[in-house]
């Protein structure tokens, strides 16, 4: 039996102030954002964390399933932004991903557009947002990352080609608990300087490596063929496509493939 991640997380010492407020650790669950969501739907406070050691349904982005074995990280956060925070949950994951594994690990990661986060060119973590909007109150929202840490993606082929790990690329076994305290930490800061009116973007788009690449991307039955300009203050892509047009694409309506 894996020792509870939560624990050895919080014995180290978790400083934050609102990320972490409850933490919540599962053997196994249906899902870390069914649990966060059902958090959310109630009163729970912002700032609790879902984690679960394996998951039964667990999703990724456009409702794409994702892979659960045990030995990674699986976590969901609660969130009760502003409408103008909204947009910002999913960016902030992304970061927050991104600075743990590089402070831990020392590894380089970075962001292919929207959220996945890669190392090496492979992706080693999604992030996906959700949320529930009453009128012109963001009622909650979730944040999910799924983080691989000791996956072997060598057991399938499929995985092999274009996945990686936290401990594949770093040539040796990184404490879980490690990089979750630090993911936990990051994004509490970038939470508050949010709500401070701090945008993330600049640190978020120094982080994109599909800028400046030739891009397929599908949305609805439309597919956009150009170059990724970068995204705009929302973190939307502008995409220069072949004719010259520059077209702004948001991330919960497109599907990318790099070409």
């Amino acid at each position: 039996m894996p020792p509870n991640l939560v624990a050895a997380t919080v014995r180290q010492g978790l400083f934050t102030r609102i990320v972490g407020r409850r933490l919540l650790y599962y053997q196994e669950l249906s899902s870390t954002m069914d649990e966060a969501t059902r958090l959310g739907e109630g009163d729970a406070e912002e700032g609790a964390v879902v984690v679960a050691e394996v998951q039964r349904a667990g999703r990724g982005r456009q409702g794409r399933s994702w892979v659960s074995q045990p030995g990674n990280l699986l976590i969901s956060v609660l969130f009760r932004p502003t409408l103008e925070a909204l947009p910002f949950i999913s960016i902030i994951g992304g970061i927050a991903a991104a600075r743990a594994v590089r402070k831990v690990t020392g590894l380089d990661p970075k962001i292919k557009w929207p959220n996945d986060l890669l190392i090496g060119g492979l992706k080693a973590a999604g992030i996906l947002a959700e949320s529930a909007i009453a009128g012109d109150t963001v009622w909650y929202a979730v944040l999910g990352v799924g983080m691989n840490v000791g996956l072997d993606t060598s057991q399938t082929e499929e995985l092999s080609s274009f996945a990686t790990s936290v401990n594949a690329a770093a040539g040796r076994e990184v404490p879980r608990e490690d990089l979750l305290r630090q993911f936990l930490m990051d994004l509490d800061a970038l939470y508050l300087a949010l709500g401070q009116g701090k945008s993330p973007i600049a640190e978020w788009q120094d982080l994109l490596e599909t800028t400046g690449q030739r891009l397929v991307a599908t949305w609805g039955d439309d597919t956009f063929t150009g170059v990724a300009e970068g995204t705009d203050e929302l973190g939307n892509l502008l995409l220069r496509l072949d004719d010259g047009t520059l077209v702004t694409l948001t991330a919960g309506d497109v599907t990318l493939s790099d070409h």
